[in-house]
């Protein structure tokens, strides 16, 4: 629960005391090496009760689970941090989960072969009730117990390969040499066994496939820019899990989330309005889902409901208040207040804190930018759509709400030529997208104040051509010049997965 509110809120007194307790229980289920199956056979003897002996092997298994499971928890909570030593940290923390849950796997896979040998071997006796199913396969072990351990076995071994699917592409050689794979559906596949099954995580299982399909697969892009196939299995699951958790905040949330992603957007107002009251005892949740009101207002260009949803935050979050305020004050500048946004990008330098946290230094960045020149309306819608477009959040506006565009602010022009082009793709016009997307490309100037401007342009640039048979070759050498060529702009990191993906994806169409 610790680990959740961490990952929900990303404060850092709550990441803080989420790394302690995971410590604490780790010292406290950490046993001896010796294998499972090695330790049966040399300190259990014949004369001790069976049953006794089950739960002996059965607590040591779920105890290095336990361990291998906080060791990944560790490593996601280092992830988050996007800094090299954190993601090297992780990297070593998880080489130690790895090796725990290839032993555990071994372990259970043993003795399910047991049990499996001695059910066809009685396969010919008639089956009473669930007699079998419970009756002990080795040392006291039954087949309920082993059933529900590979659950248990499973959610951190999936939750282990999603998350070395995070790691940035320029990290993932490092990774590699510290002895582990990362299969993304072998991930997937691991992480539906345990959600299907009776250990107690399965419900976090369920969660965790719901927030890599509507929230990790469309910002990363990790398959391609299609996430049609990671929406009809969020569907499916919220579908199946309904009867379950029908008045679950959380599952309510993520409903919202496939309605987002579907650009139902009104559709996805009501459920995260729904899932805010039904988390009324649950602050974090409540965060969450005023985040996303915040994010679905300014896809309909409703400036005033998205300022008050981050004001919200900015006056009640802990964690990055300074990125909330500019939200705020991009939000409050855009509906015309200029007077009140000009005080909050004032404001956003005193909240700043983190000093390593990309979004909260593109956030100084900007207000500060905001603040010097006087900002506009024109330039605080401009800020908007940026946001928007960061975020991956374009394709979920209507043809009609962007048509603001338009009148965007004649300054910035790279920029506005980047989002200018992101508009047109969202809307199938690739030949208008693809001469803004040159245009952003060629400008010097604004590469001066916006770094990100160029490398992006060129990577969507690259996308679009990609896409025909004919201009695949020009698309990859985009790709490979925006990883390349450029260096130390905003989003780094994002940008070089979103490459990695589309480079990925290319190799598995035509073979290198």
């Amino acid at each position: 629960a610790v680990f959740v509110n961490a990952m929900m809120t990303f404060e850092e007194e709550k990441m803080q005391t989420a790394c302690d307790d995971l410590r604490t229980t780790e010292k406290l289920c950490e046993s001896d090496s010796a294998g499972v199956i090695e330790t049966i056979r040399n300190k259990i003897k014949k004369s001790m009760d069976s049953q006794r002996s089950g739960v002996v092997v059965v607590d040591r298994l779920q105890r290095q689970i336990i361990v291998a499971d906080c060791q990944v928890y560790l490593a996601v909570l280092s992830f988050v941090k996007q800094e090299l030593s954190a993601y090297i940290k992780g990297g070593w923390i998880l080489r130690k989960a790895w090796k725990m849950y290839n032993k555990c796997h071994s372990d259970i896979s043993q003795l399910q072969d047991t049990c499996q040998r001695r059910s066809s071997l009685h396969q010919e006796s008639p089956p009473t009730d669930n007699a079998n199913h419970n009756a002990p396969v080795e040392n006291g072990v039954t087949a309920e117990a082993l059933d529900r351990l590979k659950g248990s076995v499973s959610f951190g071994y999936g939750l282990f390969h999603l998350c070395i699917s995070m790691v940035p592409p320029h990290l993932l050689k490092i990774i590699n040499l510290l002895g582990f794979p990362g299969d993304r559906l072998q991930g997937l596949s691991s992480l539906m066994y345990a959600s299907e099954s009776k250990d107690m995580k399965a419900p976090l299982a369920t969660l965790a496939l719901l927030w890599y399909h509507t929230v990790v697969l469309p910002f990363f892009a990790l398959d391609g820019s299609d996430t049609h196939e990671g929406l009809l299995e969020a569907k499916a699951i919220l579908q199946r899990k309904s009867v379950v958790y029908p008045n679950s905040s959380l599952f309510m949330f993520f409903k919202g989330r496939v309605h987002r992603l579907e650009c139902h957007i009104n559709s996805a107002l009501a459920c995260f309005h729904d899932a805010l009251e039904l988390a009324s005892d649950q602050r974090e949740i409540q965060h969450v889902c005023l985040y996303e009101i915040g994010w679905c207002s300014m896809i309909e260009m409703n400036f005033e409901d998205a300022f008050r949803s981050f004001e919200r935050l900015k006056n009640e979050s802990r964690w990055s208040q300074c990125y909330y305020a500019y939200l705020t004050g991009v939000c409050q500048g855009a509906s015309g207040d200029l007077d009140g946004a000009s005080g909050v990008f004032k404001d956003v330098q005193k909240l700043f804190k983190r000093k390593n946290n990309q979004i909260e230094q593109f956030a100084v960045k900007r207000a500060e930018r905001l603040r010097k020149i006087s900002p506009t309306r024109e330039l605080c819608i401009l800020g908007v759509i940026e946001v928007l477009y960061l975020w991956k959040a374009l394709q979920n506006c209507s043809s009609s709400k962007l048509q603001i565009m338009n009148q965007g602010e004649s300054s910035c022009r790279g920029l506005k030529h980047l989002l200018l082009g992101a508009v047109h793709k969202c809307h199938g016009n690739m030949r208008d997208a693809i001469q803004a997307f040159q245009l952003a490309a060629r400008d010097e100037y604004g590469r001066q104040i916006n770094s990100y401007v160029q490398p992006y342009a060129v990577y969507e640039l690259g996308c679009i051509l990609l896409a025909k048979p004919e201009t695949v070759g020009k698309g990859r050498s985009l790709l490979l010049q925006a990883k390349e060529d450029f260096t130390g702009y905003d989003f780094e990191n994002r940008l070089h997965v979103r490459i990695h993906s589309a480079l990925a994806s290319l190799k598995e169409v035509v073979p290198q």
